[in-house]
């Protein structure tokens, strides 16, 4: 007699290992940059100077609707509507590109302002966290575009439904770290 292997479950507890590793590697970006935001070496500090609260507010929008959206993605996607899926998913990964080229753009200007990552410890505290959550929401749109061939190709893959399910996890904790993002990096600094 063989053992039978839930393998749906053991890939659902290493996906939540995966999440919760995530988590952890964030704790610590954000513990660096608590303790590296007052290391400006004379350059410059978090505030006005840098970040614009508008601009900041704008991306943080997008790229909270584009949860909302792909949450409406996952709902259709368990309707097995293929077409609203697809239509959700595709103005989710517009919103979570335009937040990337916004993010981008965000660090193309500092850098051309020379307040690049080398320039001081709160900088490269700052351009590694938001890097990294910059890194995360690529991967996400990457698997997105993924997901969504997928639907089209084959719609009644088993595999696909937890593949799915997973985006969703993944973006909508994409979009939490974003909130603490903004909480802890720009809200502080731009509001007096």
């Amino acid at each position: 007699m063989t053992a039978h292997h839930d393998t749906t479950s053991e890939q659902a507890f290493g996906f939540w290992l995966f999440l919760m590793g995530d988590v952890v590697i964030f704790a610590l970006l954000f513990a660096t940059y608590a303790v590296m935001a007052p290391a400006t070496d004379g350059g410059p500090a978090a505030g006005a100077a840098l970040f614009s609260l508008g601009k900041t507010a704008t991306y943080t929008g997008l790229l909270l609707t584009s949860s909302l959206t792909f949450g409406f993605a996952t709902l259709s996607f368990r309707d097995n509507d293929t077409g609203r899926f697809v239509l959700w998913t595709g103005l989710s990964f517009a919103l979570g590109l335009a937040f990337l080229l916004i993010e981008f753009d965000e660090f193309r200007a500092l850098i051309g302002d020379e307040a690049g990552p080398g320039r001081s410890g709160f900088l490269s505290a700052y351009f590694t966290l938001v890097g990294t959550h910059g890194l995360h929401v690529a991967i996400g749109l990457l698997w997105m575009a993924v997901v969504t061939c997928r639907s089209l190709v084959s719609p009644a893959d088993p595999h696909l439904a937890a593949n799915v399910e997973r985006l969703a996890m993944f973006w909508h904790l994409v979009g939490l770290v974003w909130v603490a993002i903004y909480s802890i990096v720009y809200l502080p600094a731009l509001v007096p």
